[in-house]
């Protein structure tokens, strides 16, 4: 009865221990997936062959070796400096060149602050940033110029570079820089940005035709005056990521595209001016993000849950299923979806939010076969130490 009592009572600690949570997850240049912000710890959850493993049956426990497994094989690599991970919409960026991952507005005492991690020296700094926009914005990080560039919900068009900025903050403030009005009618636009080949893509502007983008081409500062089309896809509010080049061969030249209806995976090449079709993800989530690498998609739904979906740029992308990255499933923070849906975006306040609109969740056994940039989750109230309860709990069961 002893052992009982000890283990329920920790479970009704952990249930009663909330934080506010935005976390993230972003590849490094080696292909590796970090997983941010996962009950105030950071994880590295490697390459996609080891995602398949992680938390063992209930049954298989024979002695107390067996529990450390509980955590799955997910490297914990949190260390001193990083962000807080409880900004409104905390987003996560890779500078491939330079192998850093960079996070927007992942402090919200400080949401100027851009958080700068190092997955060689598994070490943070702080860069100091001054002016951008007022409001609420949605951001893409350039691949040639580690820029990065954001539309404000106002409609303006601003930079920030990090030209000289590598693995490590610089120890001067840098400035935001306002570029200009957007080049079409933003008013009530939830922007869907999306970045590849140096340009900078705009899905589902108002007026422009389903399968089409409007595009501002970052190398000559320009808004291009005419919608380019890429095939089929539907002109609906959605999250994308960039679809990397491997060994840094490159400039993105295609990225994914989810509509927040989760109906399908789109990929749109913009060399071709395709899209192709692949399964949507099986957890439907209009707060869900999404970040991808060469040769996986994958998606952080707004209850912490991290799913994927192998892609491979040939005709068996359009067989490919979704599933889940098992080695985080025990890390991995538990939220309510409180936040609005939105792009892959990040907040200059730290109370604003950068859409608007209604979350909706849902999980199918199965795939659809009709059809995401990214990087940010929203903000949620995180369940802690429900894991830990567990494991501490079974550990009473044993020694007592």
């Amino acid at each position: 009865m002893a052992r009982l009592l000890t283990l329920v009572s920790l479970l009704f600690f952990s249930v009663g221990s909330r934080v506010a949570a935005s976390p993230c997850v972003a590849f490094d240049a080696s292909w590796n997936l970090y997983a941010f912000g996962f009950n105030g710890k950071d994880y590295n959850a490697g390459t996609s062959d080891s995602w398949a493993s992680g938390m063992p049956s209930l049954t298989s426990y024979q002695d107390l070796a067996l529990i450390s497994s509980l955590l799955g094989t997910a490297s914990d690599v949190t260390a001193s400096g990083r962000p807080p991970f409880d900004g409104a919409n905390t987003t996560c960026y890779l500078s491939q060149f330079y192998n850093g991952i960079y996070v927007l507005n992942g402090d919200s005492s400080n949401p100027s602050n851009v958080h700068i991690y190092d997955p060689t020296a598994k070490s943070w700094t702080t860069q100091a940033t001054s002016g951008g926009p007022a409001d609420g914005y949605s951001a893409v990080l350039d691949h040639d110029t580690n820029v990065f560039y954001v539309l404000s919900d106002s409609g303006e068009l601003w930079f920030l570079s990090f030209e000289n900025i590598t693995t490590a903050a610089q120890s001067s403030t840098i400035p935001w820089t306002d570029v200009e009005k957007a080049g079409f009618d933003t008013t009530n636009y939830q922007p869907v940005m999306a970045l590849a080949n140096n340009h900078v893509h705009f899905l589902d502007v108002p007026g422009v035709a389903a399968g089409s983008a409007d595009i501002f081409v970052i190398h000559f500062s320009w808004f291009q005056p005419d919608s380019q089309s890429y095939g089929n896809f539907p002109a609906q509010h959605g999250q994308t990521a960039s679809i990397f080049e491997p060994a840094n061969d490159g400039v993105q030249l295609a990225f994914a595209y989810i509509p927040d209806d989760g109906s399908a995976t789109y990929i749109i090449d913009v060399v071709s001016n395709t899209t192709a079709t692949m399964a949507g993800p099986s957890t439907k989530d209009s707060s869900a993000s999404y970040f991808a690498s060469d040769a996986a998609i994958v998606q952080l739904t707004s209850s912490g849950a991290v799913n994927y979906i192998p892609y491979t740029n040939s005709s068996s992308d359009s067989s490919a299923s979704w599933s889940t990255v098992q080695n985080l499933v025990s890390v991995a923070p538990t939220s309510s979806a409180s936040s609005a849906s939105g792009s892959a975006s990040a907040t200059k306040s730290a109370t604003g939010s950068a859409a608007s609109g209604t979350s909706t969740t849902s999980t199918s056994s199965s795939s659809s076969s009709n059809g995401s940039m990214g990087v940010a989750v929203k903000s949620g109230t995180v369940v802690v130490g429900m894991m830990s309860a567990l494991l501490l709990g079974t550990i009473a069961l044993f020694i007592s």
